[in-house]
Formats: C-alpha cells, structure tokens, sequence
C-alpha cells in the first residue's frame, strides 16, 4: 500500500515509520521542512513541504496511486479540508483526519469523513485507567448503544463453553487472549483460567450481562 500522511508531528512520524516497518510505502506533507527530522535517518519514504489541500502537493506526494490518506497535522480545519479533496478529488477510500474538537468530529462523520477525536480519545484511555475495572468499556460505537468490555475469565465460568457464557449474561465473546496468544472463540471452547475476553454487549444490558458474569452459571 502507499499512504499519504499530512502532518509531521509526533503522530505523523510515528505512523509513517510504523507503515514502514510493514512493508508500506508512505509520503508525507508538512508545511515546515524541519518537521521531516522527526522521521529519521532511515526513513525511505517521500517528503513533501507544502499544506495537504494543495493539489499540486497531493500530486508530488503520489496521492493519485494512494491507497490510504491520513490528515493528522494540529489544525482541524487543515485537516478536514485535506481529507475532503483526498475522497472527493482524488477518490481515495480509505481517509482519516484527527480531529480535536468533538462537535466538528461529530459532524465530519455524518458527512462521510471518518474522524479520531483526540481529546476525548484521550480522556477515555485516561478514565479507564483511574476509576474501578469494569466501570467502563473498553470501547462504544458511535450510536453509544453497543459497547466493548475486556475482562480476565471470572472464576464461576472457568471449564465452561463459550456459549454456555454467551447464552447467560446475553453478551458476544468477539476474541480472546490465552498465554499471549489471540483466540477466536467458537461456541465450543472451553473458557481456561488467565483467559482475557473481549465481550460485545448492548449498553442498557451491561449491568446485567457484568452481574450474569460474575454470577455464574445458573445450575451452580
């Protein structure tokens, strides 16, 4: 894939160098040229000085053989902007524009944009880290009505299968991790000690899917 990245700061340089280190090949656009060192001496990829709605930039960057465009400066406005002549001009499918106020991100979505919405981002990998596990999810669609909780196999349903869990606290077992290693459940695997669930659930079931949980399986 080749994927064009706006923005040399500490996210564009990271992501550049982490689509490197997987084969891809990257180019990107900042409008200061001592931005670029953020990228380093092993860095193989296309540097372009100039703003990312420009087409003549887009152009020098390879956008019209890019598979991937991401805005990721700190201006939201730069950023939208560049996203929007990507998809609309340029027709690439896969965009994304950081954004840090959630009202624009909110509104670049229902228009078409998909969007990182930094601060809250944040403040929710802060939240889940300070209050009590299991007070929040890991991750909410944007309707807010499904939800992502992660959580290590309570006791009670260690030996179980899979859909013996599912069935009971009315959640999905997406995946799970077992001595490092990513699982995809299937409805007769055995749930092991030390196994890390990833659960799907509807927000207005989670506290009784969390109870059903740590309840157990009803026969016992």
């Amino acid at each position: 894939m080749h994927i064009v990245i706006m923005g040399c700061g500490r996210v564009g340089s990271t992501l550049s160098r982490s689509l490197e280190e997987r084969g891809h090949t990257t180019a990107v656009i900042d409008s200061n040229p001592d931005a670029f060192r953020r990228l380093g001496p092993g860095f193989s990829g296309i540097t372009v000085t100039g703003m990312g709605f420009d087409r003549e930039v887009l152009i020098k960057a390879g956008i019209e053989r890019a598979d991937a465009f991401a805005a990721v400066s700190s201006g939201d406005n730069s950023n939208i902007i560049s996203a929007r002549v990507a998809r609309e001009q340029f027709k690439v499918e896969n965009v994304v524009a950081r954004i840090y106020d959630p009202g624009r991100a909110e509104v670049y979505e229902r228009l078409g944009v998909p969007t990182v919405a930094t601060v809250p981002w944040a403040a929710d990998q802060v939240l889940r880290r300070v209050v009590p596990a299991g007070t929040e999810p890991a991750w909410r669609d944007q309707t807010g009505e499904v939800r992502l909780d992660q959580v290590y196999a309570p006791t009670p349903w260690i030996s179980r299968k899979i859909a013996e869990l599912e069935d009971a606290a009315g959640v999905r077992v997406a995946f799970l991790r077992r001595l490092g290693t990513g699982v995809i459940a299937t409805p007769d695997t055995v749930i092991q000690e030390g196994d890390y669930l990833s659960l799907f659930m509807r927000e207005d079931h989670a506290s009784s899917a969390l109870a059903a949980l740590e309840a157990g399986p009803e026969d016992d």
